[in-house]
């Protein structure tokens, strides 16, 4: 982990891209007052955009990115008739609640898994009151950062489950899906959505004495309550807290409410500073599952002061005199809780709005001293924007600096080093509304005319910046192995077998164990020793299967031709599975697989373009598979492919037309433009000119040309240059297929089945025009 210092010692992060409105427009875009944004844990950013018509109505629009695509910009009239107030997405990232200034909630969930089209299908109002604060129900699963594992070589050591209790369960202990509300008035609204799609709502008060809520937050406690603070706005009142609990009787929801212990904050109690900052301008809970810990801000019309507060249970003293009568011993000594103060920083420049990190973390006493002195830990600091246009990055529990980010007419402390930033002129934009990512190492701000600002922790700007030529590679590789991975489980599904009462293994691990029992050449040799008839299957079946099929016998032949050309400097796709002998082996068996189908179907073999009729394309590719292989095994020592089987390999174009493998284009993401010290400028809705790498152009297949004839990465389909169907596009990796499928038997829908959600590589799918690049 890097070491990220004060602001005076140069402490800094780096500006990723501006993204910003082709045209700006008074007449057209309007920033909404009150400005939401919200980071999905799949990398979605929802913010509101008010659009004004030529006869001066509004329209509340929510507008949804994902934040490797900044300007493919999907925009949703949200049909609410008042400001939008709060977005909230789910612990899945899959649906968005939003709330606005007439009490509607309304619950946004992805139509056909896209993330460019949404819908809502249920809600609820609290008709004429606003809404202050929206929160899905805790679902029970919480991760823990433990921070003193940082340096860490196992990822899965830096997280662990901590025992966490969902809100509500349903019978079974399934966690019950619904959200929470809290408004103006003080009233506390519960949804919850039953499996059979009904939405159950309660409303009840926080407390038997309402007042105005001006600000509110939620967090979830570990026992299943929920934790509620309000206050209403003015520093001379207090910060109230409140127990929720929600339950369901006789098919109704129920909600119970109890007050817990509240707090003045300390700027108020202090006669120099009393009246300095009037009004209270924001109030969070460090993080969702923290309920015992709060960050306060007071403002006046120039400067802020925030404050952390931490409840405790503390023992409360005992009179001597009921000391004599019944002694107090161990943990019989009744206790009271506390609000206490962590922190609290000095006068600031005014505070316009507040990230904190989504994640808690695990410290100990020592840690917490050390990385608070000296160090930067993802998930260890939130982020404060001030109006004249910078950003802090601070200690979560000690307020103290760690980074520091500057707008482009921010000022700057002169001893500080210059860094190239964006011309501008006029007075400072500042962020109205934050979040930052679900690891903490990235944060998006939403300014006041609607521009998105995406930066980076400068401790993580290696891992996001370059790809080398090795790096490209591995990038195919990777998604190839995916790919391979996903045929050979799916094919190996369809083989049944022929008797029920068959032993305990079925006939894919028998197909696995005797694959890599027989390491004989000769795959007919290999054929014989399983049992055909668990391979049977209906003749439509096997045609349908003829893409995937195809692809298996392109990707070997690719492979060992390239054989010969993967010893010098430059690594091409597929390099790392030539000594890959897990992937050889499952190669390996779907062409034993293959063999038998094809005597069944002789037309769903690949189709190979050989020099000779009398060619064995299957036989000899095989042979030469099997003895690449034997080198690589996990059962035998490794060594190195002799000089035969080079040779054989040389020897191949000149046999059979090797086939040019359509491998993903290259992603067209911001990750790998990132340059330091040079921030992207982009626009909604126009796709940027980006230069490519170098490593990206040096290798065939990975730079498409336009005009190029595309395909369908799953289906393994040639859609052709000018496609008439609608499309859906990965956002991380770039997979593209078409939106319907053209297939009807079980077999394939089986296949397509397993990509509905999601592209192979986990990313979301984001719906294409026909005319896409």
């Amino acid at each position: 982990m890097c070491d990220l210092r004060r602001p005076a010692a140069g402490g800094m992060m780096d500006l990723a891209y501006v993204c910003e409105w082709e045209k700006w427009s008074k007449s057209s875009h309007c920033p909404s007052v009150p400005l939401a944004c919200a980071w999905s844990c799949r990398n979605l950013i929802a913010f509101t955009m008010d659009l004004r018509s030529d006869d001066q109505d509004l329209t509340r629009m929510i507008h949804i990115l994902d934040t490797e695509h900044p300007w493919d910009l999907h925009s949703i009239p949200s049909e609410h008739h008042e400001a939008i107030t709060c977005l909230e997405w789910d612990q899945s990232g899959s649906r968005l609640l939003s709330a606005d200034a007439d009490g509607q909630i309304k619950c946004w969930s992805m139509a056909d898994h896209l993330a460019n089209s949404w819908e809502s299908s249920v809600g609820s109002l609290v008709e004429g009151d606003p809404i202050v604060a929206l929160s899905w129900l805790h679902n029970g699963v919480k991760l823990a950062l433990h921070v003193e594992k940082s340096g860490a070589s196992s990822f899965g050591e830096k997280f662990s489950r901590v025992k966490f209790s969902p809100s509500l369960t349903l019978f079974g202990g399934k966690p019950m899906e619904g959200w929470i509300a809290v408004t103006v008035s003080g009233l506390v609204t519960v949804s919850l959505l039953k499996p059979s799609g009904q939405v159950l709502t309660s409303t009840e008060s926080l407390c038997r004495l309402r007042g105005r809520v001006a600000l509110a937050d939620i967090a979830f406690t570990g026992g299943g309550n929920i934790v509620v603070a309000t206050a209403d706005g003015s520093s001379t009142s207090p910060v109230q807290f409140y127990k929720v609990c929600v339950s369901v009787v006789s098919e109704k929801c129920r909600i119970d409410t109890e007050i817990l212990p509240s707090l003045f904050m300390r700027c108020t109690t202090d006669l120099n500073r009393k009246d300095k900052f009037p009004a209270i301008t924001h109030l969070k809970f460090l993080a969702r599952d923290m309920s015992e810990q709060v960050l306060l801000c007071a403002s006046s019309q120039t400067s802020s002061i925030v404050e952390c507060w931490s409840l405790r249970k503390e023992g409360l003293p005992v009179n001597n005199i009921f000391q004599q009568i019944s002694p107090v011993v161990g943990d019989k000594q009744p206790t009271i809780l506390k609000w206490r103060i962590l922190s609290a920083t000095n006068d600031l420049d005014r505070v316009s709005a507040v990230a904190l990190p989504k994640l808690p973390i695990s410290l100990t006493n020592t840690d917490l001293k050390v990385a608070s002195d000296t160090q930067f830990y993802p998930g260890l600091g939130l982020a404060l924007a001030f109006h004249d246009g910078s950003v802090h990055i601070v200690h979560r529990l000690s307020l103290q600096t760690m980074a520091v980010f500057y707008s482009s007419a921010a000022p700057r402390p002169v001893d500080e080093p210059a860094v190239k930033r964006l011309r501008s002129a006029g007075p400072a934009v500042h962020f109205k509304a934050m979040q930052l990512s679900w690891t903490s190492l990235a944060l998006v701000g939403i300014d006041s005319q609607g521009k998105v600002l995406s930066t980076r922790i400068l401790a993580m700007k290696a891992s996001l910046c370059k790809l080398s030529p090795c790096t490209v590679t591995r990038v195919c590789d990777y998604h190839t192995k995916l790919f391979l991975i996903a045929i050979s489980s799916t094919l190996k599904s369809l083989l049944r077998p022929h008797f029920l009462n068959t032993p305990d293994k079925s006939p894919g691990d028998r197909l696995t164990e005797i694959c890599a029992k027989i390491t004989d050449v000769d795959i007919d040799k290999v054929m014989i020793n399983l049992k055909t008839e668990e391979f049977v299957l209906d003749m439509n079946t096997l045609q349908a299967l003829q893409q995937l099929l195809q692809w298996v016998g392109d990707f070997v032949l690719y492979l060992l031709a390239s054989l010969p050309n993967q010893q010098g400097s430059l690594l091409r796709p597929g390099h790392s599975f030539l000594r890959d002998g897990t992937s050889l082996g499952m190669l390996r068996e779907l062409m034993v697989v293959i063999r038998i189908w094809g005597l069944l179907k002789p037309s769903c073999l690949p189709v190979y373009t050989a020099t000779s009729d009398t060619q064995d394309s299957m036989s000899l590719l095989f042979r030469l598979l099997t003895k690449l292989w034997i080198c690589c095994r996990d059962e035998g020592p490794a060594s190195e492919p002799d000089e035969a089987l080079v040779d054989e390999c040389c020897l191949l174009p000149s046999q059979l037309l090797i086939p040019s493998l359509d491998w993903l284009p290259a992603s067209d993401g911001l990750v790998s433009r990132l340059q330091p010290k040079q921030p992207l400028r982009l626009q909604f809705g126009r796709a940027p000119t980006l230069p490519g790498s170098a490593a990206t152009l040096q290798l065939d297949g990975l730079a498409r040309a336009p005009g190029q004839p595309k395909i369908d990465h799953l289906r393994r389909l040639h859609l052709g240059a000018c496609p008439t169907e609608e499309c859906k596009a990965c956002t991380r990796c770039g997979c593209v297929t078409m939106l319907k499928s053209p297939n009807r038997t079980t077999a394939v829908k089986q296949w397509e089945q397993r990509w509905i959600k999601n592209c192979l590589c986990g990313g979301l799918w984001w719906r294409v025009p026909l005319s896409y690049p």
